[in-house]
């Protein structure tokens, strides 16, 4: 008998497959082809985190190294966006920072870019402590920073003095209200303010958002200042808009997530915003139709 938490999960799969490109490297890759093919850049993240087994670790860089690899082969260009918790920072911050300058090293190597993806704001100081330490000797490097954290502004600010190359997020993570904005007005006028920062103070960065409102902003703020940046989206999210972009001459690049653990990520995503759940389900009504 099917228990209530298998349909559910294959409900949730119905969805999640909207964005997440199935479970292997290859998986990952074709829709990587595909993304540029449409004149997109690719970011791959490989799902999971809180990894305290070496074996684990170890695998999970191996398979980013892997994916790096590929990139020439398989015609694609772009980078990878890694967690700090899935290759060692649950277990001490130097064996994290060694893995992060095995996979840079692989990165330059294979003329690609690694994106340090930003976690729950318990590992904030410890992600940007990293990346500072990295980005001193590698350039190809750029970090996640999330416009909910009340802390942000002062870390942008911190990090551009440096040159930093920064992607621009609202937040994912479930925060209380002494370190977060709550509401979604707060939350944007926050995005707002810090990508103005960005486009005055910055340059080259991301902005990472689904947002009508906050593309059509970069849009007019890239009007004034010139600068090198592209707009983040989840693959299969606003499928509609992305080409108008690149018909328009911006950057754009699909954040393609690939492997077996789906089912928390594609959870948080729904809990991030409710209007991700109409963006997909937009999304996905209209694949359908041309389907």
């Amino acid at each position: 008998m099917v228990s209530s938490t298998q349909i559910m999960e294959k409900v949730l799969f119905g969805f999640a497959k909207q964005w997440i490109a199935g479970n292997t490297i290859d998986d990952a890759l074709s829709a990587a082809q595909v993304s540029y093919k449409n004149g997109m850049g690719v970011i791959i993240n490989r799902l999971g985190e809180y990894h305290t087994s070496k074996q684990i670790i170890e695998n999970t860089i191996d398979e980013y190294k892997m994916v790096m690899s590929s990139f020439k082969k398989w015609k694609v260009i772009g980078g990878i966006s890694v967690k700090p918790t899935q290759i060692g920072l649950s277990r001490s911050m130097r064996e994290c920072l060694q893995n992060f300058e095995i996979l840079i090293k692989n990165a330059v190597s294979s003329q690609t870019f690694v994106w340090i993806d930003m976690e729950s704001s318990d590992h904030t100081d410890e992600t940007i402590e990293i990346y500072q330490s990295l980005f001193s000797k590698y350039e190809r490097l750029g970090i996640a920073l999330q416009a909910n954290l009340m802390r942000t502004e002062n870390d942008l600010v911190d990090l551009m003095t440096m040159g930093a190359k920064i992607r621009l997020v609202k937040g994912a993570y479930r925060e209380n209200s002494k370190t977060a904005y709550k509401s979604k007005d707060r939350i944007n006028q926050n995005y707002l303010k810090l990508m103005k920062l960005l486009f005055r103070d910055s340059n080259e960065f991301g902005i990472a958002t689904h947002d009508s409102a906050m593309i059509e902003n970069a849009v007019s703020l890239s009007k004034k200042h010139e600068r090198k940046f592209e707009f983040q989206m989840l693959r299969g999210i606003r499928d509609e808009l992305k080409p108008k972009l690149v018909k328009n001459g911006f950057n754009v690049s699909e954040y393609v997530p690939y492997g077996t653990n789906w089912l928390p990520y594609s959870i948080r995503r729904l809990k991030e915003r409710k209007r991700n759940i109409l963006l997909l389900g937009s999304s996905f009504i209209q694949s359908h139709k041309h389907a």
